[in-house]
C-alpha cells in the first residue's frame, strides 16, 4: 500500500536559500563597510572592549572603542565616531555576547572574539 514517505529536499531549493542568504551577508557586508567609512573615513577594523570603571566606589561597565586603518593604526576620530560604531555593530549584530571583546574587518563583515593570545615564539 502507499506509505507516507519523508522525501529529501532537493539539493536545488538549498543551494537557491544558501545563494540568496550569501548575497544577504554581502550587502550587510557592504553597507556596514559604508557606513563606518561615513563614520570615521578609513575605517577598516573595529575592536571592542568591555571595561570596568570605578567612578565614585561605584563600578561601571564601559565599552572601549578603537577604530584602525587598513594598516592596523588608529584613526583619529572624536567620541561620537566611537559610538556610533559601537550602535552600528550592536544594531547589525544583536546575538553577539558583549560581555567579551569583539573585532569586526569591516572587509570580511567578520565579527570575531578579540582575546589575546601568545606568539608562537612564546608558547615553550
Amino acid at each position: 500500500m502507499n506509505t507516507a514517505q519523508r522525501t529529501a529536499r532537493p539539493r536545488a531549493a538549498a543551494a537557491v536559500e544558501g545563494a540568496l542568504a550569501a548575497r544577504k551577508r554581502l550587502a550587510l557586508t557592504a553597507v556596514l563597510a559604508r557606513q563606518l567609512d561615513q563614520i570615521a573615513p578609513g575605517t577598516a577594523r573595529v575592536r571592542i572592549v568591555p571595561v570596568t570603571t570605578d567612578r565614585e566606589g561605584e563600578q561601571r561597565v564601559a565599552m572601549w572603542v578603537a577604530l584602525d586603518d587598513a594598516l592596523g593604526l588608529p584613526l583619529k576620530a572624536d567620541r561620537l565616531a566611537h559610538r556610533a560604531a559601537l550602535g552600528l555593530l550592536r544594531r547589525a549584530f544583536p546575538a553577539a555576547n558583549w560581555t567579551r571583546p569583539h573585532a569586526y574587518d569591516a572587509a570580511t563583515g567578520d565579527l570575531a572574539l578579540d582575546a589575546p593570545t601568545l606568539p608562537e615564539e612564546l608558547h615553550r
